[in-house]
C-alpha cells in the first residue's frame, strides 16, 4: 500500500515496549513521528534512536509522539530501549505489517548478498492523522534535526 503527504494514514493497532498498544487513531490532537530503523543494537540504529532521544523533549514541546519500528521481538526491543535510555517506545513488526503499509521493504544489498530488509525511513503524521512529511533512504547524520525542524514548521503554519 502506499500514501503521499496530504493522505489520511490508515488506521493501525501494533505492540510496543512497555506493554503499549499503539493505536494512531488514538494520536489524533499529537503528531507523530515514525521511524523505521533495520535492527536492534547495530551502530546506525543506536545513533538515530540516540539522536531522537537527546532531541526527545523538544519533540515533546511541539506535542509529538516519537515511535521507532523494526521487525524485531519485544524482548530485543525492551532490551535496546532500557540499554539506550529511550523515552520513546519501540514497535515490533515482526509480520512487517507497519512495514508493508509504509512500504518500507526493499530488496538491500549486503556483503555482495541480495536480501529484503527494511529501508531507513522516518514519516511525520500531522495532528488530523494526515502524511505531512516522509523522508526514505535516511542518513542518520542530521536527520533527527531535520524532521524536529519539520515538525516545528508545522507549528508555524498553524500558529
Amino acid at each position: 500500500m502506499s500514501f503521499h503527504p496530504g493522505d489520511l494514514v490508515p488506521d493501525f493497532t501494533a505492540q510496543a515496549t512497555s506493554n503499549q498498544e499503539v493505536q494512531l487513531s488514538r494520536l489524533q490532537g499529537k503528531k507523530v513521528v515514525i521511524y523505521f530503523y533495520p535492527k536492534d543494537s547495530t551502530p546506525g540504529c543506536t545513533t538515530e534512536g540516540g539522536d531522537f532521544r537527546d532531541l526527545y523533549k523538544e519533540f515533546q514541546a511541539a506535542n509529538t509522539e516519537i515511535f521507532g519500528v523494526s521487525r524485531d521481538g519485544l524482548r530485543s526491543h525492551e532490551n535496546f530501549k532500557t540499554k539506550q535510555g529511550f523515552p520513546f517506545e519501540l514497535i515490533s513488526d515482526k509480520d512487517e505489517t507497519l512495514c508493508q503499509l509504509f512500504d518500507v521493504i526493499k530488496l538491500k544489498k549486503m556483503y555482495g548478498k541480495e536480501h529484503y530488509g527494511i529501508e531507513r525511513s522516518t514519516f511525520l503524521i500531522d495532528e488530523d492523522g494526515k502524511l505531512a512529511q516522509e523522508w526514505r533512504k535516511v542518513k542518520v547524520p542530521g536527520h533527527v534535526q531535520e524532521v524536529l525542524e519539520a515538525v516545528q514548521a508545522l507549528d508555524q503554519k498553524t500558529a
